[in-house]
């Protein structure tokens, strides 16, 4: 399946910049780039030292296209492990395209979306994970999904699969062994030894599987929904949230008719913040489409800020009755679901309404999202909900449904063979269970593969990558 031709892409973004980086990668990569790059210093690059920069002008029948910087790295010491050329020019995209042409025109091939990075894994310069970790790395937009995509390229993931796979292959091998001589009655597996690796890897499986609660959300930024009645300040709440005027603010009650989204980042941590529409009874259409949305948005939501106008609510029983219903039907509804019970416009109140609201309502939380009151105390809330602890040691964390897939077929094989075991079951019928086991640890790795797995993954990489 490796290819024996050259590709070229653009390697960095599209469109006009300072520079730009055009990227070759195959057995003739230096063989054409020469036939086009004229050294200042008259130096050669099919000879010149792997890993060196150079100096010079991109050439066709006299006519110089541009001054570049030529970086020359040679196989198998190159990211894709064939020869690579890099080639920094300016960044017209007029430039870009006449070079790309004419490297088309002498041999290569533009390359399909993450092209590269396949060719990496196909010579064994990265593992299937950490292939896709370069993905998630390029599309990482805050510190936590940064951390854990260069944890997993460093193979942090894959190596800590790799150890389970192999202890448990050791096994394997001498289960295997037993089968030859089933007829001598013999056991070459320590069956105590083999119990204890078992709970190991199940253990290990379990921490994997329950850490992608976490990684996804991470990875993905984390949704908080905020709701509450019409007219309570949600879309001043996430216009100050966001520091800039994202959502339309009236005090005409039902201006929000759709849901607004946009993230920021706290403590290195992507947020959603989704301001939806204002629950209450309406026969607009319009408006109660909006609400059918913000309950949809409940729902998909990981953290939920229920808003009041707590003016409102501290001088009207039936709204404060009101509220104390709806914060106990959010709880039932959503047992498993962290709940801020937020007070806005709490500028209008006195001590002693305070102490009232705070006495009726003991989960609520005072803010003027108007004045900027209370916020950076609710930032500290929301981010007291999510467990950074794994991110904080270090610890391997799942973000990508394959492998969280595979993890739990593979948990599924290692606990019919703890069955197995326990129940004295043969060992061919015990083997069967381990190999599919090994056979779900590869697939994480890349060890066991197929093309349509391959073209699945590497068409969501970018060109040129």
């Amino acid at each position: 399946m490796i290819a024996q031709d050259t590709i070229v892409a653009l390697a960095t973004p599209s469109g006009s910049g300072a520079i730009a980086v055009i990227r070759l990668s195959g057995p003739d990569a230096i063989e054409i780039a020469s036939t086009v790059f004229h050294s200042v210093v008259n130096k050669d690059i099919k000879t010149v030292k792997s890993h060196t920069i150079h100096l010079g002008n991109i050439v066709e029948n006299n006519k110089i296209f541009d001054e570049v910087l030529i970086s020359v790295f040679k196989g198998p010491n190159s990211y894709t492990g064939e020869n690579v050329i890099e080639i920094s020019c300016h960044g017209s995209t007029f430039i870009q395209q006449q070079i790309i042409q004419l490297l088309l025109r002498r041999g290569c091939r533009m390359a399909n979306a993450g092209e590269f990075t396949l060719r990496a894994f196909l010579n064994g310069k990265l593992d299937l994970s950490q292939a896709e970790a370069v993905a998630d790395l390029i599309a990482s937009d805050n510190e936590a999904s940064h951390q854990i995509a260069m944890q997993q390229m460093r193979g942090g993931f894959s190596g800590e699969i790799e150890k389970l796979r192999e202890q448990l292959l050791n096994f394997a091998s001498l289960i295997e062994l037993e089968l030859d001589f089933s007829e001598e009655d013999v056991e070459f597996a320590d069956r105590t030894q083999f119990h204890e690796l078992l709970n190991k890897i199940e253990k290990v499986l379990k921490s994997l599987i329950d850490s992608f609660a976490v990684g996804n959300v991470i990875k993905n930024g984390i949704p908080v929904a905020i709701v509450g009645e019409p007219n309570v300040g949600k879309s001043t709440l996430l216009n100050v949230l966001l520091n800039e005027e994202r959502a339309i603010v009236s005090d005409i009650a039902g201006t929000t008719r759709d849901t607004v989204e946009d993230e920021i980042v706290l403590n290195g941590i992507g947020f959603r913040f989704i301001d939806t529409a204002g629950i209450r009874e309406t026969k607009d259409v319009v408006e109660s489409i909006g609400i059918k949305k913000t309950f949809e948005k409940i729902e998909q939501s990981q953290i939920i800020i229920y808003l009041v106008d707590s003016y409102e609510v501290i001088n009207n029983t039936e709204r404060l009755e009101n509220t104390i219903k709806a914060v106990k039907e959010l709880k039932e509804k959503f047992p498993n679901r962290p709940l801020i019970v937020l007070a806005n416009k709490a500028d209008k109140l006195g001590a002693t309404e305070k102490e009232t609201l705070l006495e009726s309502i003991p989960e609520i939380n005072l803010l003027s999202a108007k004045q900027n009151e209370g916020v950076e105390g609710l930032k500290e809330k929301i981010l007291s909900f999510v467990n950074t602890g794994a991110l904080k040691n270090n610890e391997t964390i799942v973000t990508n449904t394959r492998h969280y897939d595979s993890l739990l077929k593979a948990l599924e094989e290692i606990q019919k063979v703890k069955f197995g075991l326990q129940s004295n079951l043969p060992a061919d019928l015990m083997a069967i269970d381990i190999r599919q086991a090994l056979y779900y640890f590869g697939e994480i790795t890349g060890q066991v593969t197929n093309d349509e797995l391959l073209g699945n993954i590497f068409a969501n990489f970018c060109i040129g990558k």
